[in-house]
C-alpha cells in the first residue's frame, strides 16, 4: 500500500406541516432554557426568524411539465446531527443560513427518518436500499472492528448508477468496513477520499484504535489540517470538474460527531491525541469534553462548509441540473437540540431516527415547499436509481420505495409501513401511528400527529391496533438475519 502527502490542502393533512412547525417554534425557546441552553441571539428574534420561514412554506406539490436531463446527484450527510439542530427546524441557538436556504430553494421534509439509529447500519440501508438486517455487516450497530463490512458483491446505489453511465465518488466517512476486504472502491465508487472508521480526531486523523485513517483510494493520504476543511475542499474540487457524464457524489462529513473539536481547537486536539497514544481507547468519545456552545460552533461550521460546496457547484454551471440532498445519518447525540422529540442516537424513539432532510433540484422541483410524508433512507436509494435511469438488481430487492412519482408527477404514494430494528428495541410506523417496544419489553403505541414526543401511550386503549402493528413488525423481522447469539 502506497502513501501520498499533501502540504495544502400532496400532503396528507391540509396545513399540518405548518402547524407542526409553529408548535416547534413556539416551544423551542422555552425548552432550550429549561435544558440550560443559552441562545446565541435573543429568543424572540430566533422564534421570529423561524416563524417567518414557516409561513413562507407551502405544502408540497409536484410541478408537471418540467423536463431535464438525468441529474447529477450531490448527497450530503451530517454525522449525528439532531432533528432540530438546524434553525429551519427549530433550533433557537444555532444559525444555519446555508442549509436553511437550501431548504427554501426546494423541499423540507418534517417526517424523514434514517434507516437505523446508528452510523453504519444507516449507511448500509442507504447504499443498498435495504434494511440493515438483510446483510451480515448491517447487524453491527455500528461496525467497530474488521470482521464485517459491505460485501463487494452486493449491488449498491453507486454500482447500479455507475452501470447506468454515472461517475461515482465518495468523499468523507465510509464506516461500512475496512481494508483490505471492504472499501467504497470495491462497492461501486470510482473514487474515494476519506476515513474508513466511525470516528477520527479532526487534526491528527487518528481513529479509535490509534490508527491513521485518512485515505485516497486504498492509500494513506497525509493531511493534518482540520478534517471538515479538507473534505470541503475536496468536494468543491470534484463538483467543479469538467465532467463528461452525470455524477454521483456522496459527501459524508464527520461533523458534528465527537470528539467535539472545532476548527482552531489545537490544544484540545493535542490532548486527545496524547490520550490516544497513551492507549486510552475511549479518548475519541470525549466523554469529559464538549459543550452546547462547542457543538453549536461545529454545526455552524458544517453549515458554512456545505455553503462553500454549493457555491462551487453554482460556479460550475451545474446547479440547475444537480439534485442536492442533505440529511443526518441518524438522530443526534447528547448536545443535540431535538425538541420536541424524545430519545437520541441509538434509540428507536423519534429523537434517535427522525432527521432533518432537505432536497433541491431547480430543474424539476419548485422551492418554498414542505412535506410531511413519512420517508426513510432506503426510499432515497430507490428514488435516485429511478431518476438516474438505473434498475435495481432483482436478486436483491429494495425495501425502499421510489418517491420519483410523488416528487415529479404528483402521484400520491401508497401508504406502507416503515420498519426499524436494533438490539433491544423495535419500531414500526403506519400512517400517524407508531408501534414501539423499548428496553422495558412493553409494547407502546403513539399517534405522532398528536404526540410527537411519544408520551401519551395509547396501547391500552387500542389493543387491536397494537396487535396488527406488532404482527406486521414480526412478519418483516422474520425475513431478516438474526443477531448473533450473545450480542
Amino acid at each position: 500500500m502506497t502513501s501520498r502527502d499533501s502540504n495544502t490542502g400532496s400532503n396528507r393533512r391540509s396545513g399540518s406541516p405548518l402547524s407542526r412547525r409553529a408548535f416547534t417554534t413556539a416551544v423551542g425557546a422555552t425548552a432550550a432554557t429549561a435544558a440550560g441552553i443559552q441562545a446565541a441571539v435573543p429568543a424572540a428574534a430566533a422564534a421570529g426568524t423561524a416563524s417567518g420561514n414557516a409561513t413562507r412554506e407551502r405544502p408540497f406539490r409536484a410541478v408537471r411539465g418540467k423536463h431535464s436531463r438525468r441529474p447529477n446527484i450531490l448527497f450530503i450527510l451530517g454525522d449525528d446531527l439532531g432533528w432540530a439542530d438546524l434553525s429551519s427546524y427549530g433550533a433557537p441557538h444555532i444559525r444555519t443560513p446555508n442549509l436553511d436556504r437550501l431548504g427554501r430553494q426546494g423541499v423540507r421534509f418534517t417526517d424523514s427518518y434514517s434507516g437505523s439509529a446508528t452510523c453504519s447500519p444507516t449507511r448500509f440501508s442507504l447504499y443498498t436500499g435495504r434494511y440493515p438486517g438483510r446483510t451480515k455487516g448491517g447487524l453491527a450497530e455500528p461496525i467497530a472492528d474488521r470482521s464485517v463490512g459491505l460485501e463487494p458483491t452486493h449491488p449498491t446505489l453507486a454500482s447500479l448508477l455507475r452501470g447506468a453511465g454515472y461517475s461515482t465518488a465518495l468523499i468523507g466517512k465510509w464506516h461500512c468496513g475496512y481494508l483490505p476486504d471492504y472499501s467504497p472502491t470495491k462497492s461501486g465508487y470510482d473514487e474515494f477520499f476519506g476515513n474508513f472508521g466511525g470516528a477520527l480526531e479532526y487534526y491528527s486523523k487518528l481513529g479509535l484504535g490509534g490508527e491513521y485513517d485518512l485515505y485516497e483510494g486504498d492509500a494513506e493520504y497525509k493531511d493534518l489540517r482540520y478534517y471538515t476543511r479538507v473534505l470541503t475542499e475536496r468536494a468543491s474540487d470534484y463538483v467543479q470538474r469538467d465532467h463528461d457524464k452525470p455524477w454521483l457524489l456522496n459527501l459524508n462529513f464527520t461533523t458534528p460527531h465527537w470528539p467535539w473539536i472545532a476548527d482552531g481547537d489545537t490544544e484540545a486536539s493535542a490532548e486527545i491525541v496524547r490520550r490516544i497514544k497513551a492507549g486510552d481507547r475511549g479518548a475519541l468519545w470525549n466523554a469529559d469534553g464538549g459543550s452546547v456552545e462547542k457543538y453549536t460552533e461545529m454545526v455552524e461550521d458544517l453549515d458554512r462548509s456545505v455553503g462553500e460546496v454549493l457555491k462551487a457547484l453554482k460556479r460550475s454551471g451545474q446547479e440547475e441540473d444537480t439534485l442536492v440532498f442533505f440529511a443526518s445519518d441518524n438522530g443526534g447525540e447528547r448536545f443535540s437540540y431535538n425538541w420536541p422529540l424524545s430519545g437520541n442516537k441509538s434509540s428507536l424513539q423519534e429523537g434517535g431516527i427522525r432527521i432533518p432532510s432537505v432536497l433541491r433540484w431547480p430543474a424539476r422541483i419548485d422551492g418554498q415547499q414542505v412535506s410531511d410524508l413519512p420517508v426513510f433512507s432506503p426510499d432515497w436509494t430507490a428514488t435516485l436509481l429511478e431518476l438516474g435511469g438505473a434498475r435495481p438488481d432483482p436478486a436483491h430487492p429494495l425495501d425502499g420505495v421510489s418517491l420519483a412519482g410523488y416528487l415529479l408527477r404528483d402521484e400520491a404514494p401508497k401508504e406502507r409501513d416503515l420498519f426499524w430494528r436494533v438490539r433491544g428495541e423495535r419500531a414500526l410506523r403506519r400512517g400517524d401511528w407508531k408501534y414501539y417496544r423499548g428496553k422495558s419489553g412493553a409494547d407502546q403505541l403513539f399517534n405522532l400527529a398528536d404526540d410527537q414526543r411519544e408520551q401519551a401511550d395509547r396501547a391500552a386503549a387500542e389493543p387491536k391496533r397494537v396487535a396488527e402493528l406488532r404482527a406486521s413488525w414480526e412478519k418483516t423481522n422474520s425475513g431478516l438475519l438474526p443477531y448473533p447469539t450473545g450480542s
